[in-house]
């Protein structure tokens, strides 16, 4: 071994461990430390942010009582408050301005001196005049018995307040827009309502009360607990008048009740139009998180235009929210804003025609629409049987409504957009649209034997069936006897490509441009017919054809316009839209010829039309709603009719579960004599 060598393994054996891992521990022990160090501190901090939490959120919850609890012990008395004072400061300044969603944000702590720490944050909120945006606020927080806590001034209900400072709110409310109809006559209006109230110190005490309140509920159709309710209010004063619902007129008053005039939403055909217009309802909480612009104590849209237009219609409020000096003079502010009265809506709707329309139906389950095929003017939109909005708008006992409710007319359903099988009324787009393509020739006679057909063996035991049993039969006969047999058999000899190319001119799958919500019409609930069945059912209105009397009037509306087909419309000052050559114009006055015929043949399903005397073309249809082939089903039957090529009007109405001896046609007569004479 060589002396290098020996020197190397000296100094390898003089290797000692010790001199690397005592320094690695402390290493360890200072990061550990450091670790809790900055652990502790995180929840410090934590517990800091929380006290700011807990205080803003009891104000949120209106939980008044609980501020004191996160503040200093001595922060109220070092700004001239007992901790009582401040609680009922903020209730009666944020109940009075109507606070709601109190939002906090952008909450900094950091240390300042003298183990303080320097707190800021922002808060929103929304006012009964509007909502109030990122307010600043600035105080300070400190250790007491080792938890921290809020130094409190008035500058934490508002940044600009001080002393004993007060709050100015102000409100100027719009006037809500109105619902007109085509000649500027009200569907909704604001107008004088009588408003039932009582004032508590008439109403005497002990078992004269009591018998005051029994008498009052009896009268008025209320509950005695709704008038105790009421009577508990927090603002109730004994000199106050409590109101307890809108009355129709003054009966009797018993002691302690009496009546008050005020403006409110006003539905003057009441039912008739009910399903178009719908009415409001009181703001809720739910209402201020989607729209933090409003107020709490006011009216929203809940059904019908007045829902669809309802930021059109509702304007925005106006007023002033101000900080005063505690003599009332004013130093700040904090938000001021101009009333913008709502705009009113003029619509397409004849007022006189739609309660006519709607009294016709006669309370029974049906839908009417008429339309100005011309201009695409919707003149009349029911639904039968509806409710008031006037009751729902203004108070409608838990008895009426559970009346509503529990009838099997179901007054609730908007018929006006429910989908429909149409029935024979369809036979017309089918008859169209054979003509157009050349499958169906209108002066060929078809041999037909029987009420009942079946195209060979292979449909089992399904048949179209018929009404009438004309043994030889061509498109004038098929319409003005309804002949099912017939329009199913034209429809298979033209086949589902060309009877699809021929639909698809129409308006199926499109979306309406109306302000009522509604699925677009369906031909079939696939792309394709699954059966040679199906095709020939939808050639006579019926299969999985789903079409709402609105979509069917727009439908219909080529037969008097040479073959365009125009849309509907609803608003007055609204574009006419047309869809050009979706029939050909020698097709239309074919079926014009035709459908006359229905009403002028004594064989014609609409003959009882004939009497009133003018000239009418019409279809009328029965569209079966069975599971079965040999069960019966309900029937609903519906009536087209029109005043023949260019015609001012078009009328579509349905009779749901139609029972024996009733149509559509026998309700329809005072509705198309009132047509006649003013279109």
């Amino acid at each position: 071994m060589t002396e290098q060598s020996r020197r190397n393994t000296k100094q390898k054996k003089k290797f000692n461990p010790f001199f690397i891992v005592i320094p690695l521990l402390i290493l360890l022990i200072a990061g550990g430390a450091f670790f809790a160090y900055h652990l502790q501190s995180e929840k410090k901090q934590a517990a800091r942010e929380q006290v700011v939490k807990d205080f803003t959120t009891y104000l949120a919850e209106g939980k008044y009582d609980k501020i004191p609890s996160t503040l200093l012990a001595d922060t109220a008395q070092r700004n001239g408050y007992s901790k009582k004072e401040i609680s009922e400061k903020y209730q009666t300044i944020f109940t009075a301005i109507e606070a709601k969603n109190i939002k906090l944000s952008d909450l900094k702590i950091t240390a300042g001196k003298n183990d303080q720490y320097q707190v800021t944050y922002e808060l929103s909120l929304s006012t009964a005049m509007g909502q109030l945006k990122n307010l600043k606020y600035q105080t300070y927080l400190a250790y007491e018995n080792n938890e921290p806590k809020l130094e409190w001034g008035p500058n934490l209900i508002f940044p600009q307040m001080s002393g004993k400072d007060k709050v100015s709110l102000t409100v100027d409310a719009p006037v809500r827009g109105q619902i007109l109809d085509r000649n500027n006559q009200p569907l909704a209006e604001n107008g004088t309502l009588k408003q039932l109230g009582v004032v508590p110190q008439k109403l005497g005490e002990g078992s004269e009360k009591e018998k005051n309140i029994a008498a009052i509920a009896q009268i008025y159709d209320l509950t005695e607990k709704q008038i105790t309710q009421a009577l508990a209010q927090s603002w109730v004063k004994p000199d106050y008048f409590v109101p307890l619902k809108i009355v129709d007129e003054a009966k009797s008053l018993p002691t302690g009740a009496s009546i008050q005039e005020i403006t409110g939403r006003k539905y003057p055909l009441g039912a008739a139009a009910a399903q178009l217009v719908g009415y409001l309802g009181k703001i809720t909480a739910e209402d201020l998180e989607k729209h933090p612009e409003l107020t709490s104590d006011g009216e929203i849209g809940r059904a019908g235009l007045e829902a669809t237009y309802d930021e059109k219609l509702r304007g925005t409020a106006g007023g002033k929210l101000a900080i005063t000096d505690e003599a009332g003079n004013e130093k700040s502010v904090l938000l001021e804003t101009k009333k913008k009265d709502g705009e009113s809506i003029h619509l397409t709707i004849d007022s006189s025609l739609q309660e006519l329309a709607y009294n016709a139906l006669a309370n029974q389950a049906g839908v009417t629409v008429v339309s100005a095929p011309k201009t695409g003017d919707l003149l009349a939109l029911v639904s039968s049987p509806s409710y008031d909005p006037n009751k729902m708008t203004n108070g409608i006992s838990q008895k009426e409504y559970d009346a509503y409710e529990k009838d099997s007319k179901k007054p609730f359903l908007n018929r006006l957009v429910t989908g429909y099988a149409p029935g024979s009324t369809f036979k017309t787009i089918t008859a169209a649209i054979g003509l157009d393509n050349g499958s169906l020739d209108p002066n060929q006679k078809v041999a037909i034997n029987g009420l009942k057909w079946q195209q060979d063996s292979s449909w089992g035991g399904y048949y179209v069936t018929r009404v009438s049993d004309v043994p030889s039969v061509n498109l004038k006969d098929a319409l003005v006897y309804s002949d099912n047999i017939y329009m199913a058999q034209a429809t298979l000899k033209m086949g589902e490509k060309a009877f699809r190319a021929g639909l698809d001119q129409f308006i199926f799958g499109e979306e309406l441009d109306l302000p009522l919500a509604m699925n677009p019409a369906q031909i079939s609930n696939e792309k394709s017919f699954d059966s040679k069945i199906l095709l020939a059912d939808t050639g006579y209105g019926q299969g999985q054809l789903l079409i709402n009397p609105i979509q069917q009037a727009t439908m219909y509306s080529v037969f008097a316009n040479q073959g365009t087909l125009v849309y509907p419309k609803l608003i007055k000052d609204a574009k006419t839209k047309e869809k050009d050559a979706v029939v050909k114009a020698a097709s239309v006055a074919q079926i014009n010829e035709d459908l006359q015929a229905v009403v002028t043949d004594p064989n014609g399903t609409a003959h009882s039309l004939s009497s009133l005397g003018f000239s009418l073309a019409a279809k009328t249809g029965t569209a079966e709603i069975k599971e079965k082939q040999d069960e019966k089903g309900q029937e609903n039957s519906f009536l087209l009719a029109y005043e023949g090529e260019g015609s001012s009007y078009l009328f579509i109405s349905m009779l749901e579960d139609r029972q024996e001896n009733e149509s559509a046609t026998q309700l329809a007569p005072s509705v198309l004599q009132y047509l006649h004479d003013h279109y």
